[in-house]
């Protein structure tokens, strides 16, 4: 099962950071594969939030997700509902001296002919995810 976690502290107030992560709108700026993104609404538990992302060859592959978690300032989470793959996210922030941990984490059940194929590539998108939360942290 492709899946990883990352921690890391950014200095800043923890409702600062949460809002950054759960707003749909910053998601292009720190992730580069994000072709399109809208949310449906604002944001809590049962938002949905529609989004396509670069696949092989520049091919937009939707990804929408629907928001499983919503408790400002420390939980955020998601279920991606269309694609071929369909990971589960977390964002958990806590204090950390004067600024917030903040630990993302991914992972993506996969079964019969899609493990064969796509444990690998899923994997590689996962770790991508997390390397451009170094990215994310510079914007807040």
């Amino acid at each position: 099962m492709p899946a990883n976690q990352r921690k890391l502290v950014v200095e800043r107030p923890a409702g600062e950071v949460f809002a950054f992560f759960a707003d749909p709108t910053n998601d292009p700026r720190w992730r580069s594969h994000v072709k399109e993104i809208t949310a449906s609404g604002p944001p809590g538990v049962g938002s949905t939030v529609h989004q396509v992302v670069a696949g092989p060859g520049g091919r937009g592959i939707p990804a929408d997700f629907e928001v499983t978690a919503y408790q400002p300032p420390t939980r955020y989470a998601f279920r991606v509902t269309a694609g071929p793959v369909r990971p589960v996210g977390e964002f958990r922030f806590a204090p950390a001296g004067a600024g917030t941990e903040v630990t993302f984490s991914l992972s993506a059940e996969l079964s019969g002919i899609k493990k064969l194929f796509l444990s690998r590539p899923v994997q590689r998108s996962m770790d991508g995810e997390m390397a451009a939360l170094d990215k994310a942290k510079t914007l807040i």
